[in-house]
């Protein structure tokens, strides 16, 4: 069915995280034949907030900061994201990070809309007070979006379980009442979820294993490169070298190692800790970011940042399986590149999941009051993770389309169906 859509969506820089996000969006809805109406409803977010944060510096100067705020669905319950403060965050890419979690949610199955927001900061460059101060006006001047059947945000880059209970201090004392599920990450001592830290690196672990028995590959006899070493990296990494999986190499922003031996990742762990840098680190080599994404292995986990893997170097790779451990760190123009060399890419939106779908765990924990113990949380997590993959498999070979393709068609057709049942109120 070849529909012309009216406006179709904007896409002129395919590098750009929007526009990357768009054209998969827009191949997606023409296989489902979508109609203009949904598709014109679902490519739009629902709402966008740019909110100046002026607050007093500990010099005692005002300085103004700019906030974001994206909420890009919420036909299948209040929408959820990351809240980053960085010095590069743009409208641009809190859209395109909105929109994936939207995607994301309907991947894994749960009752959330897809949000995203950030504030332009260098959080090195503040001292604690003004973080405090930064945080708590942004929330203040949010008072009307968030809410725990509104919108809830959650740690992303360069924010934390303190930033959280920040926030969700600042909500509460405004609401006059403990408002604990407004937000998740937060600490366990105010209502936060066992499981939630290690969360997203734990559901790369599931869904890296699921891919490799696909492939009829032993992780025993396979090999990893993770790039990143922050929450989710760290996590993945050392939970797939004590799976058996021999880590060649891994890396961070301020430099990568690679052993062809292998890396002992707790050990890695610890020297990492100790100097806070990876470089140095005994019986390894330092090699560059750009090599660190070409070692040849089994598998590459991307889980660092958008657009790592491009046009430019995705003839490159060479490795039989991606699992996209970040948000986007594949371009739209590398994904045929990737395609055409037979590696299986596993995407964000399903293979960096375990996160909100632990996130999920957490406000529903909050909302009846009663909290699991570890062994639930990490049980539970494992099946909808497994239950997701399964499903963008199907998807996938249904229509005859990469992963990446299946689990946008499985997220885009349950979002629109969800969007005809509850219809457009007038």
């Amino acid at each position: 069915m070849d529909i012309n859509y009216k406006e179709p969506a904007p896409i002129t820089d395919r590098e750009n995280p929007f526009e990357s996000m768009m054209e998969r969006f827009e191949l997606a809805a023409r296989i489902l034949g979508l109609e203009d109406g949904a598709y014109q409803y679902l490519k739009n977010p629902t709402k966008q907030i740019i909110t100046a944060i002026p607050i007093q510096m500990d010099d005692g100067k005002i300085k103004v900061f700019e906030g974001y705020r994206v909420i890009h669905n919420d036909v299948l319950g209040p929408s959820k994201g990351g809240l980053r403060f960085a010095p590069d965050v743009n409208l641009d890419e809190m859209k395109a990070l909105a929109a994936w979690m939207t995607w994301k949610c309907a991947v894994v199955n749960i009752p959330f809309g897809g949000a995203k927001g950030g504030i332009v900061c260098d959080p090195d460059k503040l001292s604690l007070g003004e973080l405090e101060r930064l945080t708590r006006r942004f929330t203040a001047n949010l008072l009307d979006v968030f809410g725990p059947e509104r919108d809830i945000p959650a740690p992303d880059m360069n924010t934390n379980e303190q930033i959280m209970a920040w926030i969700m201090d600042t909500y509460s004392m405004h609401m006059k009442a403990a408002a604990r599920a407004v937000v998740t990450g937060k600490p366990l001592i105010l209502g936060g979820s066992l499981g939630r830290r290690e969360a997203t690196g734990r559901g790369v672990y599931i869904v890296t294993l699921a891919a490799l028995r696909k492939r009829n590959m032993d992780p025993s006899r396979s090999s990893v490169v993770v790039q990143g070493f922050g929450n989710v990296g760290s996590v993945s990494a050392d939970m797939l070298f004590k799976s058996g999986m021999k880590v060649l190499a891994i890396g961070d922003i301020n430099g990568s190692i690679f052993s062809s031996r292998g890396l002992n990742i707790p050990d890695v762990m610890e020297y990492f800790n100790k100097n806070k840098v990876l470089t140095g680190f005994p019986e390894s080599e330092t090699i560059s970011h750009e090599d660190l994404l070409e070692v040849k292995c089994d598998v590459l986990v991307p889980a660092a940042k958008e657009d790592q893997i491009t046009k430019n170097n995705a003839d490159k790779i060479r490795c039989k399986i991606v699992v996209e451990g970040a948000n986007g760190p594949t371009s739209a123009k590398a994904d045929p590149i990737l395609q055409e060399k037979g590696i299986l890419v596993v995407p964000d939106i399903l293979a960096n999941a375990g996160g909100v779908t632990v996130s999920y765990f957490e406000w529903v924990q909050d909302r009846m009051g009663y909290f699991w113990s570890i062994d639930k949380v990490n049980t539970r997590l494992e099946r909808m993770m497994l239950e997701a993959f399964d499903n963008v498999f199907f998807h996938a070979e249904r229509y005859k389309q990469t992963l990446r393709l299946g689990a946008y068609l499985l997220a885009i057709d349950k979002v629109a169906k969800t969007l005809k049942l509850r219809g457009i109120y007038a």
